[in-house]
């Protein structure tokens, strides 16, 4: 929680003055189960929460606390088995029409076939910046854990600490960035065999249902906000100016040169007037 030392120190950032709080290990506490009727399943004394997937509905649970920056973890384990046409999702997002989001999707496969992790961003209201990996481990034998890192510099997304991608501020290049709208981490399960698997070729085997996908130690070390206004106590947000260092950055290109199948910014036909700013961006 929060430190109880009272700090006057200058704020770092949008004049803002917070006090960081790091929440860990209890789904009771931590987040609400949001819709599924019943398919949300918090276990083991709140430090284990399962989605379940059926032909009727899946589920979702959100975040009780709303954040500006912050170093958001979880653990998941994904559906085994044929998982075609399913999506589980850890994400974070604020609300309207001109939204902020950053997401980590996880798109199911037939059985054998490997798991797409596709992740996003979207700064006010506009997505359309994809890249898809696989991943170097079977997501659905054991627990891996998930990062984003969301800082007044960079985003960066993250899987057993090693970082798969990175999205800098580049407001100086005319790139809109995250930095005002406060968002929820949210979770969910659901069925998109419309698109999900090999662009909606491979439908959902319900008689496989149902689905499940298990999460367990959400960790979010950031800045609440609330009533407007989101502060981090000093010296207790070490998140708020972190860099890749040269290792990380080693490993971020081992895995876009090895697992990257697809990037939003090699693909021209898509953008007929030329590539997203942040592509061509130094």
């Amino acid at each position: 929680m929060a430190s109880s030392q009272a700090s006057t120190a200058a704020c770092f950032f949008l004049a803002l003055c917070l006090a960081s709080i790091a929440l860990a290990g209890n789904f009771y506490q931590d987040v609400d189960i949001t819709w599924g009727d019943g398919r949300a399943k918090i276990l083991d004394d709140g430090q284990l929460l399962t989605l379940s997937l059926d032909k009727y509905s899946g589920s979702g649970f959100q975040s009780r606390n709303q954040y500006l920056y912050g170093r958001f973890d979880m653990q998941l384990k994904l559906v085994p088995g044929d998982s075609a046409g399913t999506v589980a999702t850890l994400y974070l997002s604020s609300q309207g029409n001109a939204h902020d989001e950053i997401d980590f999707e996880f798109l199911g496969n037939l059985s054998g076939d490997p798991y797409v992790v596709h992740t996003n961003l979207y700064t006010q209201g506009k997505g359309d910046r994809e890249q898809q990996f696989y991943l170097w481990f079977d997501p659905t034998m054991d627990f891996h854990t998930y990062s984003v890192l969301w800082n007044p510099r960079h985003i960066v997304f993250s899987v057993d600490g090693t970082p798969i991608r990175e999205f800098r501020n580049r407001e100086s290049a005319g790139v809109p960035y995250p930095k005002s709208q406060a968002m929820r981490a949210y979770a969910s399960l659901w069925d998109a065999d419309d698109w999900a698997t090999r662009g909606g070729l491979v439908k959902t085997d319900w008689s496989k249902a149902p689905f499940t996908a298990s999460y367990r130690n959400y960790t979010a070390n950031g800045c609440v906000w609330n009533s407007g206004a989101s502060s981090c106590a000093v010296g207790s947000n070490s998140w708020m100016w972190q860099e890749l260092d040269s290792n990380a950055m080693n490993r971020l290109k081992w895995v876009q040169k090895n697992y990257m199948i697809y990037n939003y910014c090699t693909d021209p036909k898509r953008f007929p007037q030329g590539l997203p700013r942040e592509c061509n961006a130094s």
